[in-house]
């Protein structure tokens, strides 16, 4: 069968909600452009100043111990810099987060809204050096097999969200878990050449159903008794340039 993207999304601000897109422009050792460009640390995060280079994932607000957050819906503008925050589809906050003045008033939504579990106020804070704030220290693309989803299904005994694994690319026409024989190698995706480099792990932040905010599933649990690994889609580096689009298809080289 004929692999094809099915869905492309960013996720502007770790931890928060995801942004589709149609078209993405990738550039070599570069993610997607805004992809985890910002974070909100825990008021307990010693930072100086509003950008910072990559930390680990305990320093930041997350669905990893923050379901609350999956309760928020967020738009970025990356020409302008506006993040809105919406709750029930009514916008509740917005500011230019590339500002002093704006980030001060996203932090203190964030402040009132997560009350003691942020242990203090909130920051703000954007990647150094246009880098990434993700789980993964170097700037990749996620590649998520929505076959092996549908598989993890059979062991969950109840329907998986695929948005749950924060994919960046969303792919369909593979055989369950087929993508773990892509490591090391390059593949084409739409314009542009990736190389695959690691299976990717997951935490508990997957047990967060992204639309109800509920934590109602043990996918890294369901993921070892059903399947040996705690794996789900795999990280890529982009290597040439290029262009993709939902529709686009995927070859792995030979």
């Amino acid at each position: 069968m004929t692999v094809t993207i099915t869905q492309i999304y960013r996720y502007p601000v770790k931890g928060l909600s995801p942004e589709a897109l149609e078209t993405v422009d990738l550039a070599p050792g570069r993610g997607l452009p805004d992809d985890r460009r910002f974070a909100l640390t825990l008021g307990t995060t010693r930072v100086d100043g509003p950008t910072i280079a990559w930390m680990d994932k305990t320093n930041f607000l997350s669905l990893l111990r923050h379901e609350k957050l999956a309760k928020l819906k967020t738009k970025f503008d990356g020409d302008t810099g506006v993040l809105e925050i919406l709750r029930g589809g009514k916008a509740i906050a917005k500011g230019n987060i590339t500002t002093p003045v704006g980030r001060a008033m996203v932090e203190e939504f964030f402040a009132a809204f997560m009350g003691e579990a942020a242990l203090g106020r909130p920051k703000l804070v954007e990647a150094e050096n246009s880098g990434t704030l993700s789980d993964h220290s170097n700037p990749v693309v996620s590649l998520i097999n929505l076959a092996s989803v549908k598989d993890l299904e059979r062991v969950t005994g109840a329907t998986v969200n695929p948005l749950r694994f924060r994919g960046n690319v969303y792919l369909e026409g593979l055989e369950p878990w087929a993508e773990f024989g892509w490591v090391d190698k390059e593949i084409t995706l739409g314009g542009a050449t990736l190389k695959i480099t690691k299976r990717i792990d997951r935490c508990t932040a997957t047990n967060v159903d992204p639309q109800t905010a509920v934590r109602d599933l043990s996918i890294p649990k369901d993921l070892y008794r059903g399947f040996g690994h705690i794996d789900m889609g795999v990280y890529a580096s982009t290597t040439t340039a290029g262009t993709i689009k939902s529709g686009d298809i995927c070859t792995p080289s030979e």
